[in-house]
């Protein structure tokens, strides 16, 4: 371990994220590399009605995302939505939800780290992939322990390459679509209507919603990078309004462009749709440009993912819900050790790449957090519906952000949340890795409520009779 300072510190961390950093780290958690890839799997199945399920999605996810950032405005915190499942239901709670989210992150690390260096290993095969792997390990690694800032910064350039590239896509589409393009005529209606708006079916539709779901998970990561950000309710809440915008625009948008362009039943499209697009349209080196930008996607969630777990660790710590050593800072105000047990999932991944000819092991380590943001979502709706429900009526007008209908409009959340569950169970697909997500959820529950047993804390007062939390700023209309 790094020689830090670890609990009771007087150090704690810095708030040096800016409003532009944190703006892009919001853009960035929602563009995954699911956009530029898994996208292609639910047009493939679902055909041009895959639209209806991302305008589905998408708006379920911006309700989410108006639930947490109802809790994270008025009570910005490096640990999110865990603290604040702490304060509604106790320590289990807490325990719970940290540690699958952290479960999740150090497991996609390693994925991610894979996935980068296999399309390096496709522009220089002489490169081995773990030895690309390890370099990008290593590199986010060091990055996320010098400073928020330097992570902040990497983030910002990243996002920004990915907002650039489907905004450059969505207007080459328009373009095609308009029949404006040199060499190319206006498609019309035939590749949205000429095969049936929905091909297969309304089941493939529905099953499209649960790949859609798993695409936009990361949203949320903006709410922990506000614990660190020098205007953080400002920051938070003027991300998580343009959150259903940035949804509409890069996924509706440019999903919609796929579809309109290209039959849903092109064998092309399942490989990479954008890539597919562009070459159909006579873009040079089509094919290089979109593995280029899903390597930017991959090591921009990489880096977010070493930092949303290694503050999710952080803050445990500090609340005793993890070893004491994890919530120590250095002098710079990184957690140093949470980043290196963050780090740790991509490391084992590049031993495993190296000595091991199998990735067995692995890919169980993958199904098994793969349901895991179901969970994690169904916690932070839970958590508000609760501590709006200890709230006074006063205190909740006085919420800056507010979730619009409560509770009407959360338990609808809810409900949709437990039906994409039994959609997971119906689906042959999903049965395992859902059943290993279980097992591990199983597990996140155990240690909490032996942490709860063996050190009780009694839960937060209502917000407003609680001395330990801001009182939240008069409401602006938000």
């Amino acid at each position: 371990m790094i020689n830090i300072s670890t609990p009771p510190s007087p150090r704690a961390l810095k708030p040096v994220l800016s409003t532009r950093q944190l703006n892009m780290i919001a853009i960035g958690g929602v563009i995954g590399a699911g956009l530029f890839v898994g996208s292609g799997t639910a047009i493939s199945a679902a055909g041009p009605a895959v639209l209806l399920a991302y305008i589905g999605v998408g708006a379920v996810v911006f309700l989410i995302m108006r639930m947490l950032a109802e809790l994270a405005v008025a009570s910005p915190d490096s640990g999110s939505f865990a603290t604040y499942a702490t304060r509604a239901f106790g320590p289990w709670a807490g325990v719970t939800v940290s540690s699958l989210y952290t479960y999740s992150w150090v497991v996609v690390i390693g994925f991610e780290a894979t996935a980068g260096a296999a399309v390096v290993h496709g522009f220089f095969p002489a490169v081995a992939p773990w030895a690309a792997a390890l370099v990008f390990i290593l590199v986010f690694t060091l990055t996320n322990l010098v400073s928020a800032r330097a992570f902040g910064e990497f983030e910002f350039w990243f996002a920004l390459i990915k907002v650039v590239a489907i905004c450059a896509f969505l207007v080459i589409g328009a373009l095609a679509i308009a029949g404006a393009l040199p060499g190319t005529d206006a498609p019309g209606l035939s590749n949205l209507a000429g095969h049936g708006f929905a091909p297969h079916g309304w089941q493939p539709v529905w099953l499209a919603c649960l790949v859609v779901f798993f695409s936009f998970f990361g949203a949320e990561s903006v709410t922990i990078a506000a614990g660190e950000a020098k205007q953080p309710a400002a920051a938070v809440r003027r991300a998580m309004r343009s959150v259903i915008v940035r949804i509409m625009i890069f996924y509706v948008g440019s999903v919609a462009v796929v579809v309109t362009l290209i039959p849903s039943d092109s064998k092309d499209i399942a490989a990479g749709p954008y890539g597919a697009v562009l070459a159909r349209l006579g873009v040079p080196h089509a094919t290089a440009i979109v593995d280029v930008i899903v390597l930017t996607a991959v090591l921009s969630l990489l880096n977010s993912g070493m930092y949303s777990s290694s503050r999710m660790m952080f803050a445990a710590a500090r609340r005793s819900e993890l070893p004491a050593a994890l919530g120590g800072l250095t002098a710079r105000g990184v957690p140093a050790n949470a980043v290196l047990a963050a780090s740790s999932g991509g490391f084992l991944t590049v031993v495993a790449d190296y000595f091991f000819p199998t990735d067995s092991v692995f890919l169980f380590l993958l199904q098994s957090s793969g349901t895991i943001g179901v969970a994690v979502y169904l916690f932070i709706a839970l958590t508000q519906i609760q501590t709006r429900r200890r709230m006074s009526k006063s205190a909740a007008q006085e919420l800056p952000v507010r979730m619009w209908g409560f509770p009407y409009l959360p338990a609808l959340v809810v409900l949709v949340l437990l039906g994409i569950v039994a959609g997971l169970a119906f689906d042959e697909g999903s049965q395992r890795s859902l059943a290993l997500s279980g097992l591990a959820t199983a597990v996140a529950l155990i240690a909490g409520v032996i942490r709860q047993l063996r050190k009780p804390t009694p839960l937060a007062q209502p917000l407003e009779e609680d001395p330990n939390l801001p009182s939240p700023p008069v409401a602006t209309g938000a």
